[in-house]
């Protein structure tokens, strides 16, 4: 978005954070390209939002904070260096706008976060729910961060929806997790049957209260989204997925990510186009 680069938490409100990491990724790896290419194709984004009236980039101090460095042959070290890497932003009350990177990077900012708000709510935009137990014998992946996120006491048991769920599971107790901790669910189907109140219906219960948003751009149809590791039919439009972050506009946002682009899937870097300006919608909603 031609931002400048700023390193020093104390300038600035909304840091975009890169986390150029995919040791997370069960299937088709990638998405430590994500934040690289992301930046290129934002290069496009004007900073005027005719749709929600607001300029972000004069309500707020934003800047590109960088990548964070990671270590590609290991998760615990790198959820380590994710975790200290935006507790500073954190301490100088900074929102991080992560960009990753696999969805396994939400645990650690969660843990971040959950140090200096509590237990959070979560707003989930994705075609899985990520809260499986574990993946190849390991706890720690992009399938798993939820349910780790909730055993860890990060999440808020009912504060947690997940919009966009759809595709086949493991067995039909895949959802009996989410149900036991009342995680509220709009899937696909019943978004297109019903629309954008199949999802406002339930975002009175958020307000007020610190929600952290996460997007899994696998959530958006792979006609229009086909960069990503586990593409899955039946999505979102693209206009759909600017519909559902634009609804959002009013509740106590204190930080977000935007995760699973991987560019050697990508077609015309229309899914990094894509994200780039999901990336503006939520810099517009903060």
């Amino acid at each position: 978005m031609r931002l400048p680069h700023i390193t020093q938490p104390e300038e600035l409100e909304v840091a975009l954070v890169g986390v150029p990491f995919d040791g997370g990724t069960t299937y088709r790896p990638g998405p430590r390209f994500g934040p690289r290419h992301v930046r290129v194709q934002s290069a496009i984004i004007r900073p005027w939002n005719p749709v929600l009236h607001v300029n972000p980039f004069a309500k707020q101090r934003v800047a590109d904070f960088g990548d964070l460095s990671v270590n590609p042959l290991s998760l615990e070290d790198t959820f380590q260096r994710i975790e200290q890497g935006i507790a500073p932003l954190l301490r100088a009350d900074v929102r991080c706008v992560c960009v990753g990177g696999d969805h396994s990077i939400s645990l650690p900012i969660l843990r971040a976060v959950a140090k200096k708000h509590g237990p959070v709510s979560l707003i989930q935009f994705d075609a899985h729910n990520d809260l499986w137990d574990e993946y190849f014998g390991s706890k720690y992946s992009h399938g798993t961060p939820f349910r780790r996120a909730f055993e860890e006491g990060l999440l808020l048991d009912g504060g947690v929806l997940q919009v966009g769920l759809r595709g086949q599971v493991y067995s039909e107790e895949d959802f009996d997790f989410a149900r036991a901790h009342k995680v509220k669910m709009v899937t696909a189907e019943e978004f297109h049957k019903k629309g954008l109140p199949a999802v406002t219906r339930y975002l009175r219960t958020f307000r007020r209260r610190p929600v952290y948003v996460t997007l899994d751009i696998d959530c958006v149809d792979p006609a229009f989204a086909p960069g990503t590791g586990t593409p899955q039919v039946g999505g979102f439009t693209s206009f759909q997925i600017l519909e559902l972050i634009r609804v959002l506009r009013g509740l106590h946002i204190i930080g977000c990510d935007l995760v699973e682009v991987s560019p050697p899937y990508d077609t015309g870097e229309i899914t990094s186009l894509l994200a780039a300006n999901l990336l503006f919608e939520l810099l517009c909603i903060l």
